[in-house]
């Protein structure tokens, strides 16, 4: 077994090796941004609050400590959200098991993207006619496998830990791919009615090479006098996520969870509410009514950003979040609206979207 690592090992230093060799490195802001958006209509409506809270077949993606939480044997989650009227739609399943009493493990899938995209360059043919056969359609995708492994700790009581190998494919119609692998780590502990989270992502900076078809690409580039891109390699920065959450128990039905979540980036200066150029601090809020832990109301604040008007004003915006829930037996149903735009201040014309995520959880033995 031992062997057997070491070659492993080898292997992917050799591949980051040669892959340096012929590719530019860069570490872009915002690298994978898509894994940031968030799984699951529960943490969706509570401002993506999860880090300390995650405990179901959502963890493996929040947290995957949250696995040795599992309320039952076999866990599955579904979720589908549009953004920006429906043109990207993000997509997210998983599954979930303990493997004994003292470790768990889960499979997720990410899927966002714009379908449906048409492809013109070929819609005027070689005599000026118009063909709209000749209209190709492609898409615009981003492909995330989480592969999540929990354990307990054997020197701190109630302390969980667990990790996520992530594999990443990224694709733009016949013109360009991407493919990368990173990992993520993090840790729980609950005293009493608090809960406790910390969450690293991207630990060993996820390392994404892109490749160009350039025969798809060249016509195009030569008649509009750009350059023809070359084949690049972007490392994500790690992210730390630091979590805390407390319950409160008002009567034997109706009880309440209230947490707050802290990102730190440490990839430029970021919009958010701290920043400077070697960390940006990003707190969101989340909270959540339930009654007879059946039926839950839930809210948040996340997304601040400072923007600047037309009339050279400027404006503070966070972006609120709210949810419902029903839970029956192994049946969880969730809905989360999303608020992000405000047409306060903003050009004439434009107008609040929203984004509504609804996600389907069953857990069974």
């Amino acid at each position: 077994m031992n062997n057997f690592l070491l070659r492993c090992l080898l292997a992917v230093m050799f591949l980051l090796t040669v892959s340096e060799a012929w590719a530019q490195v860069s570490t872009p802001k915002y690298s994978n941004e898509f894994l940031n958006l968030g799984a699951g209509g529960r943490a969706l409506g509570m401002g993506n609050v999860q880090s300390a809270l995650a405990d179901d077949a959502t963890a493996g993606y929040w947290n995957p400590a949250g696995l040795l939480r599992l309320p039952h044997k076999y866990n599955v989650s579904l979720m589908h959200s549009e953004l920006f009227a429906g043109i990207v739609k993000n997509d997210f399943a998983s599954f979930a098991m303990p493997l004994d009493s003292s470790s768990s493990l889960a499979v997720s899938l990410i899927r966002m993207g714009v379908d449906d995209i048409a492809d013109t360059r070929r819609l005027q043919n070689e005599y000026g006619y118009i063909q709209y056969d000749s209209i190709r359609f492609f898409s615009v995708a981003d492909y995330a496998m989480l592969l999540s492994y929990a354990r307990k700790s054997n020197l701190v009581e109630g302390l969980q830990l667990g990790a996520s190998a992530k594999i990443i494919y990224r694709n733009v119609g016949d013109f360009a791919n991407a493919y990368g692998f990173g990992i993520d780590a993090g840790a729980q502990l609950q005293r009493g009615t608090w809960q406790f989270g910390v969450m690293a992502k991207d630990i060993t900076t996820t390392f994404t090479a892109w490749t160009h078809n350039i025969e798809e690409l060249e016509e195009a580039y030569l008649q509009t006098g750009n350059d023809l891109p070359e084949n690049t390699a972007e490392l994500t920065l790690p992210r730390v996520i630091l979590g805390v959450g407390k319950s409160f128990r008002f009567t034997d039905s109706f009880t309440a969870t209230l947490a707050t979540d802290i990102d730190f980036t440490f990839d430029g200066k970021r919009n958010v509410l701290l920043k400077s150029d070697v960390v940006s601090v990003d707190p969101h809020v989340g909270l959540e009514l339930a009654y007879a832990n059946s039926v839950f109301v839930r809210g948040g604040l996340n997304n601040y950003q400072q923007t600047q008007n037309f009339d050279g004003s400027t404006a503070k915006r966070i972006q609120p979040n709210f949810g419902v829930g029903i839970k029956t037996g192994g049946l969880n149903l969730d809905l989360a609206i999303s608020r992000i735009n405000n047409s306060e201040n903003n050009a004439v014309g434009s107008r609040n979207t929203s984004s509504v995520i609804v996600s389907l959880g069953y857990a069974f033995d």
